[in-house]
């Protein structure tokens, strides 16, 4: 008896040996729902942190993502940050195939380490992992902990995004019951399942299934303002040995000013050069000015992220010795200089970029990563960037403008709007004057100035007093012209409040006019065409987004020859809609045509309904851009 059940072991041993081993994530296993126009699904999507006290927390945080196609492959890829005070431990990679089976296990040796600023003072570091395949589909399994020695801010989640689905997620909070968070939703219904998990810990879940991928419109809002996500923070924390509060943006500012604080003294050399420096100046603004250029012509940009540096200034001190600092520290020594001279300036914390992420003014917490300044003048303010050695004085541009930010005042912090650009101070005005002849050649010679962000967009600033070939290729490139010669150029202008530059020209054309026998054919627009037109979209959803605001007005006289009369001029068009107005006209006379044009665009958000008006706008604007006027040979 005993023989026939070691022999039945021994058999069914044999049997699981050489079974196959368990599959994980096959691709059939994915609801059909979920993979209609996705790049990638998420299997699962975890993330649990563990607030421990005021200093100190600790992440998890588990993905798994199906690859389906190219297009996806940075799923497959991860990049951690991390420095002094966050810890990466636990590093887990698997890749399974389309059936499910491990194909790969991540090995010590192709976790990537490095530092994230090259050649800057910085103690941040990255740990990177690809775990990317050349076939598809496959799925990748990402699994690490963190270990957070401060609670400035607490990790938030995204919930799917563009082409992307969601199988499994959730989102966790642990919490000492004296500690709870603060946190806030966007675009999630569902309520947290908040949970007493022991006598001295709470909890706030969240979980989701089966959800679908976002559609981003175009020209609607960015994905990051559509996506579901949970953004949290704490009341209280600590940041380096550094105590603060965030349960409003004054306590917040507060901290900020702690942080601040005795940090803005000068050496008495730099005192008397200021003292030198706004000497027969009979206002702020001019003494600000004054301050301003001397600071960019001393100091340049330099990252540092050391511990606390990377929220603390350096001393003004060390910047004035070093002649370099951060935007913290370029902002700080700004300041100090104003003081010197009897000039209050601010310290303002702000959230950067042309395209503005989303700010919460109703959720104090760390949504800011530039420091700039402002110097309160009278009936307005002066906002100074810091970090520019060729900024305008008072001028922001759109890396900073119109949005919230944070002026730290010596008792605390106060909400703040940048300013917003309107479309007559960007501007740009042409006026070319063309000599066509009877092969459809064009000499044009012609001046065009440019105000405001239009100064930016074209990063004339940099080009004024730049080597002359600099200048021409810039000229070469902003011309969107098959082919002409550059005849002369020059570039000029002047950094202000609103920055102007004057760029002169002479060009040649020498097949910009067509000939068929007797006519010839002659686009009027030459250097102003708008070929962009938006894509239909059924059922709009989301609203209709501009992101700029401008005035073009070009004119442009033609002088053609005396045997040539027009035998087809375009009517004039003139087009008004809640985003912006276009006109253009036409006037002749005796071998000579004048052609106008005028185009004035609004930023700003518009209802979803007005998609079609926006598209039947720019419609018309293309058609009359590339309308053709036609010249008929009097012999």
């Amino acid at each position: 008896m005993i023989v026939r059940i070691t022999f039945i072991l021994c058999l069914l041993v044999g049997v699981a040996s050489s079974a196959p081993p368990p599959t994980n994530y096959p691709v059939s296993s994915i609801p059909p729902e979920l993979m209609t126009d996705v790049d990638a699904v998420y299997r699962e999507d975890h993330m649990r942190f563990t607030i421990s006290g005021r200093g100190s927390g600790t992440l998890f945080s588990r993905v798994v993502v199906t690859i389906l196609n190219e297009k996806a492959n940075n799923y497959a890829k991860r990049v951690i940050g991390y420095d002094k005070l966050m810890k990466v431990t636990n590093i887990v990679g698997n890749v399974y195939d389309q059936q499910g089976n491990l194909v790969r296990h991540l090995k010590p040796s192709e976790i990537y380490d490095q530092s994230s600023y090259d050649g800057l003072f910085s103690d941040n570091r990255i740990k990177a992992i690809d775990l990317s395949q050349a076939s598809y589909p496959y799925t990748v399994e990402i699994q690490y902990e963190m270990d957070f020695k401060f609670l400035y801010y607490i990790p938030g989640t995204t919930i799917g995004g563009e082409r992307v689905s969601v199988q499994n997620a959730s989102y966790t909070l642990l919490y000492p019951s004296t500690l709870k968070p603060r946190y806030r939703t966007n675009h999630i219904d569902e309520k947290p399942v908040q949970a007493k998990v022991n006598s001295t810990t709470e909890s706030l879940a969240w979980s989701f299934a089966n959800i679908k991928p976002l559609m981003v419109e175009p020209n609607g809002p960015d994905e990051d303002e559509l996506v579901p996500s949970i953004e949290a923070a704490p009341s209280q924390f600590e940041y380096d040995g550094h105590p603060g509060s965030m349960s409003s943006w004054d306590e917040y500012g507060k901290w900020n000013a702690d942080l601040n604080r005795n940090r803005n003294e000068l050496p008495q050399a730099t005192k008397d050069k200021v003292r030198q420096l706004i000497n027969g100046k009979t206002t702020d603004e001019q003494k600000a000015r004054a301050l301003y250029e001397y600071m960019q012509n001393k100091t340049r940009y330099v990252s540092i992220q050391l511990g606390i540096g990377g929220l603390q200034p350096f001393p003004a001190s060390v910047v004035d010795e070093t002649g370099y600092g951060d935007c913290k520290a370029l902002s700080n020594y700004m300041v100090a200089l104003l003081k010197e001279a009897g000039i209050k300036g601010y310290y303002v914390t702000i959230k950067s970029g042309r395209n503005q992420r989303q700010f919460y003014p109703d959720f104090p917490s760390h949504q800011f990563d530039h420091v700039i300044v402002a110097v309160p003048n009278k009936s307005d303010t002066i906002w100074l960037e810091c970090t520019s050695q060729t900024q305008p004085f008072g001028f922001l541009g759109s890396f900073t403008d119109d949005r919230s930010a944070l002026l730290i005042t010596d008792d605390g912090g106060k909400l703040v709007k940048t300013p917003t650009y309107a479309p007559d101070q960007n501007r740009q005005t042409r006026t070319v004057r063309a000599t066509v002849d009877a092969t459809g050649a064009v000499r044009a010679t012609g001046k065009t100035t440019y105000t405001g962000l239009q100064v930016e967009n074209g990063s004339l600033m940099e080009l004024v007093g730049n080597p002359s070939d600099e200048q021409k290729k810039w000229l070469q490139s902003s011309i969107s012209l098959p082919t002409f010669n550059i005849n002369s150029y020059s570039i000029s202008g002047k950094k202000d409040k609103l920055p102007y530059a004057t760029v002169n020209f002479d060009l040649t054309l020498s097949r910009y006019a067509s000939m068929s026998g007797k006519r010839m054919f002659l686009a009027p627009n030459m250097l102003n065409r708008t070929s962009f037109i938006p894509p239909k979209v059924e059922d709009r959803k989301t609203e209709v987004v501009r992101n700029s605001s401008y005035l073009d007005i070009d004119t442009i006289i033609y002088n053609f020859p005396e045997n040539l009369y027009p035998e087809f001029l375009p009517p004039p068009v003139k087009l008004s809609s809640r985003f912006g107005e276009y006109e253009v006209d036409y006037k002749i006379k005796e071998g000579e045509l004048m052609y106008i044009r005028r185009m004035k665009m609004w930023r700003g958000r518009f209802p979803k309904e007005s998609y079609n008006e926006f598209q039947e706008f720019f419609k018309g604007v293309n058609k009359s851009d590339n309308a053709k006027i036609v010249f008929l040979s009097k012999t």
